[in-house]
């Protein structure tokens, strides 16, 4: 941990810490005034450490949830956990068989709290733009033989709840650059991919949403290492990158994360334009 005159750079586990505290004080009934007289710490120092102005220390957090009642070794462990961590950045590929991970910042969190969401797809429609029927074909083949109807029905609910971020008046502005052969790979049948594009077309007209197709005639570019969404997170968060394989999933804050962003900046400037790539997509839905 670094020295106690070092600056705090506020990272996303110490943000993500501060509202897993702010949110467990309020359900169990308790002021930051009764928790600041409990810790006999300013009533400031509290209001700190949940905005993530100031790190959580592991003593303080020990304390607060002796205070709050929670006595649950698992979620103990959870909490102190984030605290060690709160310097930490990168690295939060944590095992995601269970439908919402509470270890670390999972994926819906930074959608929520991100100014600009950018994506580069290689394979498939992004979540966030996907329709429910298409949604389901992708789930089910992910799921493979572990998927139940209660398990499907779970990650639908998860992936279409995600999609308010794409309301205007939420606040979110979302840009994403589709390889072509997203818009051309067969997924559930004709009818489904052509209900699809027809849905991607109406979304390429709302005024928060910036889509652009990378046209199959590109040779190398800077996106063939995979997909890749890059979160775009208020002052005086850093930007975050997120990489999926098969290994796992990565994030990546500053300095890792310029990488991405380099490389979403030329995607975008090799890409058809928004007109364009709406007049591919309707010209790929007509011929489904």
């Amino acid at each position: 941990m670094p020295a106690k005159n070092e600056s705090f750079v506020q990272t996303l586990r110490a943000q993500w810490l501060g509202q897993q505290m702010r949110e467990l004080r309020e359900q169990r009934g308790f002021t930051l005034k009764r928790a600041a007289e409990f810790l006999e710490r300013d009533f400031s120092s509290v209001a700190r450490w949940e905005r993530a102005d100031w790190p959580f220390r592991r003593g303080v957090v020990v304390s607060l949830l002796d205070l709050y009642g929670e006595h649950d070794p698992r979620t103990r462990a959870h909490f102190v956990q984030l605290a060690e961590d709160a310097w930490r950045t990168d690295r939060w590929d944590d095992d995601y068989d269970e439908i919402v991970d509470s270890s670390f910042i999972d994926f819906p969190w930074l959608e929520t709290r991100a100014e600009q969401i950018c994506s580069f797809d290689a394979m498939l429609m992004p979540g966030l733009m996907q329709t429910p029927e298409y949604a389901e074909a992708v789930i089910r083949n992910a799921e493979g033989k572990r998927a139940t109807s209660f398990s499907v029905a779970k990650w639908m609910q998860l992936r279409l709840d995600r999609q308010r971020v794409l309301e205007p008046g939420f606040g979110v502005t979302v840009s994403a650059v589709l390889d072509e052969s997203v818009l051309r790979r067969p997924v559930g049948g004709p009818a489904l991919m052509r209900g699809q594009l027809t849905h991607l077309g109406a979304l390429c007209r709302r005024p928060n949403l910036d889509v652009r197709v990378l046209p199959a005639t590109v040779g190398l570019h800077p996106g063939l290492d995979g997909s890749f969404v890059l979160f775009r997170m208020p002052k005086p968060y850093p930007e975050v990158a997120y990489a999926e394989t098969l290994g796992g999933r990565l994030f990546m804050e500053a300095p890792k994360s310029k990488r991405y962003a380099e490389a979403y900046a030329r995607l975008q400037q090799i890409a058809l334009d928004p007109p364009g790539s709406a007049k591919l997509i309707a010209t790929i839905a007509e011929e489904r």
